[in-house]
């Protein structure tokens, strides 16, 4: 396979649709590999600020263009697209478990700002954002659509268990949350996260647990977290097998980094 001319035509199409598109990385190695892209818009829900996205898509000889699944990967407050990427290497995690035989599935990243992942009253809705623009932009490129991971850290994890609890998002086959900023009640210190005890009663991921019955999901949290007792009782009280669980860590980058290649091979499982 000539992954060169492949990255080319991607790089094609992304121009096409004026997303501003980043050189991907060129790979010509005979094993698996993992290609990186990425590009920019602005979205009619968070109209003040340039969205940027990035993608790491495996290249696999013999196999062309990008008809993989997805695994959606949503970041924690302060956080960003790359953070995936350039803290916690997911790429490489990801080209490690391909060369073991993992399902492909390429990883999907995208601004959301310090939203919080759902409709707020200053008129930005990032959740909308995901749903309405950016993973129908990924499947006009080609990835599969009927297969999607949700995952996430911290607000993230948040983000990503009350999107696969609400229904927007067809095609779910699991969801992951790494140390989800989740709350049994609403607080005034988490006023940052809701705009309210009503908008906390809409958004309120706890109430909304019967709803992944059906959903296979995984729960991570590590025991030194200050969110590591809530996190508890959220999972204590999911339908059905949850994977995951708790082990020594905080709220940090070295708990991610370590817990990440059990969370890939998760969502590889159900994506496969």
């Amino acid at each position: 396979m000539d992954a060169s001319a492949v990255t080319r035509r991607r790089l094609l199409q992304l121009a096409g649709l004026g997303l501003g598109a980043y050189a991907v990385t060129q790979c010509t190695a005979s094993y698996p590999s993992v290609a990186m892209g990425g590009g920019s818009f602005v979205s009619r829900f968070r109209p003040a600020a340039t969205t940027y996205w990035s993608i790491a898509t495996p290249v696999i000889p013999g196999r062309s263009g990008t008809d993989f699944p997805l695994a959606l990967f949503l970041h924690g407050l302060g956080g960003n697209n790359q953070g995936i990427f350039d803290v916690l290497q997911a790429h490489e995690i990801l080209k490690r478990h391909l060369l073991i035989g993992g399902t492909p599935f390429a990883i999907a990243s995208v601004d959301g700002g310090d939203t919080w992942w759902h409709r707020r009253a200053d008129g930005s809705d990032t959740q909308s954002m995901l749903v309405h623009e950016f993973v129908p932009f990924l499947g006009s490129q080609g990835y599969d659509l009927g297969r999607i991971g949700l995952f996430g850290l911290s607000m993230g994890g948040f983000g990503a268990l009350l999107l696969a609890s609400q229904g927007r998002l067809p095609g779910i086959r699991a969801v992951a949350a790494m140390s989800p900023a989740v709350w049994e009640r609403y607080h005034e210190h988490i006023e940052g996260a809701f705009d309210g005890p009503a908008d906390f009663a809409a958004h309120d991921v706890f109430s909304f647990r019967p709803r992944l019955a059906a959903v296979p999901k995984r729960i991570d949290c590590g025991t030194e977290d200050d969110l590591f007792a809530t996190v508890r009782n959220y999972a204590s009280a999911l339908p059905g097998v949850v994977e995951g669980g708790f082990r020594p860590g905080g709220h940090d980058a070295q708990y991610w980094r370590a817990i990440l290649p059990d969370v890939l091979s998760f969502l590889g499982k159900h994506l496969g």
